[in-house]
């Protein structure tokens, strides 16, 4: 299976405090890739210079055969943040108009993806009435317009409840079934369990990058969380 993008021997320096520390990744094509660690991990960091725009970055970061931040991945690769991208005050479809304008998507794109996240029936209502899951939605929504690859997705189900996350879940299984590749980072452990493969962080480092059940099995644990936790103290010994 080739990989969508690569981290080799990457930092990142903020001051006199290291973020990331010799990062080495691959994020294999067509999977659901679980980025996962506590608040100040490195998670985001890890996503901005996935997608060039993360400063002081020394290594190489490489997205589908170029360098991260090429004009060329402008639409084929995503990165949705954890801080809002719709407008309140508009409609669904005004929020897809927009964007798509930025991006230079085909017009077509709109319809397509209102369909794949379930917002057809809402799609003439402002983003104000929707409730937090279908905000959720038209956000992925976006970052789907220009039929990326490779979609970048900070703490997307931050807020849900447990079924709106399994909604969103549903979503992202069906974008990885039809051959996109999707990180997606977290600090809920128990999402673990919806990944075909884990990326666990920690202090700017990555202490696990397998399956969830080659993790378990190196640390001889029964869950994400209890792996991660055997990961961190054998960190810190």
């Amino acid at each position: 299976m080739s990989d969508v993008a690569s981290f080799t021997g990457v930092s990142v320096r903020r001051g006199k405090s290291t973020v990331l520390a010799d990062v080495n990744l691959s994020l294999p094509a067509g999977q659901i890739i679980g980025l996962l660690g506590p608040s100040g991990a490195g998670k985001s960091t890890i996503m901005r210079a996935l997608v060039g725009v993360q400063s002081k970055v020394s290594g190489q970061v490489s997205v589908l055969g170029s360098p991260a931040g090429s004009a060329s991945l402008a639409t084929r690769v995503a990165y949705s943040t954890q801080a809002s991208s719709v407008f309140d005050d508009l409609n669904v479809r005004q929020n897809l108009e927009f964007a798509r304008t930025i991006i230079g998507a085909d017009p077509t794109r709109i319809d397509a993806v209102l369909a794949e996240v379930g917002l057809t029936n809402v799609a003439g209502q402002k983003v104000e009435s929707l409730s937090g899951g279908q905000r959720n939605r038209v956000s992925l929504a976006i970052a789907m317009l220009g039929s990326p690859e490779l979609l970048i997705l900070d703490e997307p189900t931050v807020g849900l409840d447990p079924v709106l996350r399994a909604e969103i879940w549903g979503i992202f299984r069906d974008l990885a079934n039809a051959g996109k590749t999707l990180l997606v980072s977290s600090h809920v452990m128990d999402e673990a369990e919806r990944c075909d493969r884990l990326i666990f962080v920690r202090e700017g480092r990555v202490i696990a990058d397998d399956t969830l059940a080659n993790i378990l099995l190196a640390t001889q644990t029964t869950s994400a969380e209890g792996a991660f936790l055997a990961l961190a103290k054998k960190q810190v010994d």
